[in-house]
């Protein structure tokens, strides 16, 4: 199956729902200003793909696609200078089209069933998902026990109040979150105060 993601890259990737892909530029100058050197541009919005293809001006910025729901949707984003992508589920058919086209993919999973699954494929690294909900850092612990292989990417309920807990664990590599990005940073053109929250969040990391 694809190869690792780069969770390791940065402890704190931001998770974007653009709507004009205007802002992406901007919006990448004040994430590397504050530390933060890869970033989730989901495909939530139609400004999405738009706003990846921008980011190509940024090559000390990895760019990486969320919400990537079917393979059809590999291609799109691989074309427009993704360099990997990420699910909120497992799909064989997304995991299966990113290993065709060489670029690494990150599904999500709640459930030990989920978990089985990855490993089978061949996975070491998954999204864990809707954190929150599903129980937090406990539950990443709990299931961190029988895949000692596998390291969590938290995503979902995570902000800057509880990044630490989750990054303290030594299965988790990196936390994914939008405190940073808010659609109303982005759209104000508060790019000063990305770049301030994106800082705090790398020396929370640092910390942790």
């Amino acid at each position: 199956m694809p190869g690792t993601t780069p969770l390791t890259r940065c402890p704190v990737v931001p998770v974007v729902v653009i709507d004009d892909a205007a802002q992406a530029l901007p919006l990448g100058r004040a994430l590397l200003a504050g530390g933060i050197d890869v970033v989730e541009i989901t495909l939530r919005t139609s400004a999405g793909l738009d706003a990846i293809r921008a980011l190509r001006a940024l090559p000390d910025l990895q760019v990486c696609a969320g919400s990537v729901l079917v393979p059809d949707q590999v291609d799109q984003v691989v074309d427009a200078g993704a360099e990997f992508v990420v699910s909120p589920g497992l799909s064989r058919g997304v995991l299966e089209r990113s290993r065709a086209l060489g670029v690494p993919a990150l599904p999500g999973v709640a459930t030990a069933s989920d978990l089985m699954v990855a490993v089978e494929l061949g996975l070491t690294e998954v999204k864990f998902f809707p954190a929150g909900l599903l129980g937090g850092p406990a539950a990443i612990r709990a299931l961190a026990a029988p895949f000692t292989g596998v390291s969590f990417m938290p995503s979902g309920g995570v902000n800057q109040d509880n990044m630490a807990e989750y990054l303290a664990l030594p299965a988790v590599p990196a936390v994914s979150g939008s405190w940073m990005v808010e659609p109303a940073l982005l759209a104000a053109g508060r790019w000063d105060d990305v770049t301030e929250r994106s800082a705090a969040a790398i020396e929370r990391a640092a910390k942790a």
